[in-house]
């Protein structure tokens, strides 16, 4: 069997995987919530003490959070996982620890035409992609084009500085680095960056919260399900907005990427919030700034841009990952 998960600061998804079988198909799968557990191997003994025992010939965890020598400390949640303690408690000499995002990056590669929705068609050729993917948090990778495959490349830019592009982005700057000093792109595109969106139109007196929808965005988890099926509705301004700003600086964000390694072979969106709103996402705001780059728009209109409707990418890449370790 291959053990495959991907590790996140929401949920856990592990599965066991037949190495013989040709298809990348789950024998066994389960969701964990991350907040639930203080260690990770707490998660990994739950989960395989429901199935029978199973020799485990090679393991990958795609996992939040900078690899370094092996080891990883988690950037949302208080979990360290550490490649050679996995090993010795699994039994088994081939365990990797991935960034989720690289996991994610190698999955989209497997996954089918149906389970894209594309932004843009463009005009695929032969040379690097990239890939976006805010969730909890937001990550990004590269898919190197050695002249043959693509090879995926881990990267920690969600981190790297948000850029405004407007009067009202410069406003949602200012307003974020009085609440977190240095202002990254995560801040304003994941889950909490929604969120964050929606306190800043709220506050600087965008519309009115009014009583129902502040109880009902209360009351929601994450709190960001109610903008989102508000604001897809166009049930209130504060919500509508709040998703318009967030896809046109999604898009913006893609399109630096996308220019930082000229990613003719297309741009992949990924995580778990790009299907929850996709109908925003493809009513043209996101591909507007994607392509609002000077006298670059051309080159950027030529690029595909897909977005990701199986949330397993992750699972699957780490899955492929410890396959390859067979071969």
């Amino acid at each position: 069997m291959i053990l495959a998960a991907d590790v996140g600061g929401t949920k856990i998804v592990l599965a066991l995987f037949d190495e013989h079988k040709p298809q990348l198909e789950a024998v066994r799968q389960e969701t964990f919530p991350s907040q639930a557990y203080p260690e990770f191997s707490q998660v990994l003994d739950k989960f395989l003490a429901a199935s029978p025992p199973r020799s485990i010939r090679a393991a990958c965890f795609g996992v939040a959070g900078p690899i370094s020598d092996g080891r990883v400390r988690m950037t949302n949640v208080p979990w360290v996982l550490d490649e050679k303690e996995l090993a010795r408690s699994l039994h088994t000499e081939r365990v990797y620890l991935l960034n989720d995002l690289q996991a994610a990056a190698i999955g989209m590669q497997h996954l089918r035409p149906e389970e894209f929705h594309t932004l843009n068609k463009g005009h695929e050729r032969p040379g690097h992609a990239v890939l976006l993917a805010a969730g909890t948090g937001l990550g990004e990778a590269i898919l190197y084009w050695d002249g043959q495959r693509h090879v995926a490349m881990a990267s920690e830019g969600g981190h790297s500085d948000y850029a405004p592009q407007s009067d009202q982005e410069i406003e949602l700057l200012k307003y974020l680095r009085k609440q977190f000093g240095h202002v990254s792109y995560e801040r304003v595109l994941s889950g909490p960056g929604l969120y964050n969106i929606y306190c800043f139109l709220r506050d600087t007196g965008f519309a009115e919260e009014p009583g129902w929808l502040k109880e009902q965005i209360q009351s929601s988890t994450p709190p960001t399900a109610a903008i989102t099926e508000v604001g897809l509705a166009n049930a209130h301004p504060l919500c509508s907005e709040s998703l318009s700003l967030f896809a046109r600086i999604y898009g913006a964000a893609a399109g630096n990427l996308a220019l930082l390694v000229m990613a003719t072979g297309g741009v992949y969106v990924g995580g778990g919030i790009a299907p929850k709103m996709l109908p925003k996402l493809a009513d043209g705001e996101f591909m507007e700034s994607f392509t609002a780059k000077g006298r670059y728009r051309e080159l950027l209109a030529a690029l595909p841009v897909r977005v990701a409707l199986n949330p397993l990418a992750p699972l699957l890449g780490a899955a492929e990952c410890a396959r390859r370790s067979l071969h």
